[in-house]
């Protein structure tokens, strides 16, 4: 596997790729002490709006896997980053969970329920009529309008699903005809921020995840590499089906793992 022996860097999606449900993969650990070992660098990243920062930190050291904030990305800073550089001072009608409101006020958004310049979407499992009367509202008249992910649906335990933002977007879109400009995978800001804050070219720069249409789609034109790993939702022939073809295909992390490790001797 030639084109690993260039990499520097690795972004790891989450739920399908270093764990499944509530399981971690055995494969996880190796992998993560290879890219150290080798004197690399690894990142995760998930798109889930609806948890903070600190629930994925949690998460990952009750599995033994120690990160640090820097290493912890999500779709919600995305959106925080271009709002500081964009629109700052503006204030913001956050449709969200209570953890996304905390994430947003720690990081000093002005949120307001009155007035606002900027109505942003998240993936909001406490979703209330109250909220989407008022996000309409505010965008018939004239809001501009931002959407952290595009998620259709957002996995559960047992293999079923719920709506996630992109749903969420398209209701407002019924009522409003008004699209956001959305934010996480597999949008282009994703990827400027990745290379921001890892400090890697795209070239440098791996994304390895189970999701043909955010996962590998967030790489596509970019000059970063995609893995895709096939321990969850995409299956072979879904990438014989898709108009999004990964770089590289690899049963497991373990296989990256080993190719490290050949090519580093």
């Amino acid at each position: 596997m030639q084109a690993i022996s260039d990499i520097r860097c690795f972004v790891l999606d989450m739920d399908g790729t270093i764990y499944l449900g509530k399981d971690l993969f055995p494969c996880t650990k190796p992998f993560l002490a290879a890219v150290e070992r080798t004197g690399r660098k690894y990142y995760f990243f998930t798109n889930n709006s609806s948890k903070s920062q600190q629930v994925y930190l949690d998460r990952l050291a009750r599995y033994g896997i120690p990160v640090t904030r820097e290493q912890m990305m999500t779709s919600s800073h995305v959106i925080m980053d271009y709002l500081r550089e964009k629109h700052p001072g503006e204030g913001i009608y956050l449709v969200g969970t209570p953890a996304l409101w905390n994430e947003f006020s720690k990081a000093g958004m002005p949120l307001t329920d009155e007035h606002p310049s900027i109505v942003i979407l998240g993936f909001d499992t406490t979703l209330t009529y109250e909220k989407l009367e008022r996000a309409c509202y505010f965008l018939r008249h004239g809001c501009t309008y931002y959407a952290i992910n595009q998620d259709w649906n957002c996995p559960i335990e047992g293999g079923e699903f719920i709506p996630d933002c992109g749903s969420m977007a398209k209701l407002i879109e019924a009522s409003t005809g008004r699209k956001p400009e959305f934010f996480g995978k597999p949008t282009r800001h994703t990827m400027d921020y990745i290379v921001r804050h890892t400090g890697c070219r795209p070239e440098e720069i791996a994304v390895v995840g189970d999701r043909l249409y955010t996962d590998i789609a967030v790489t596509q034109g970019t000059g970063a590499k995609s893995i895709l790993v096939l321990t969850g939702e995409t299956k072979r022939e879904d990438v014989e089906k898709s108009s999004v073809q990964p770089d590289i295909i690899v049963e497991s992390l373990a296989d990256i793992t080993g190719s490290l490790l050949q090519a580093d001797g």
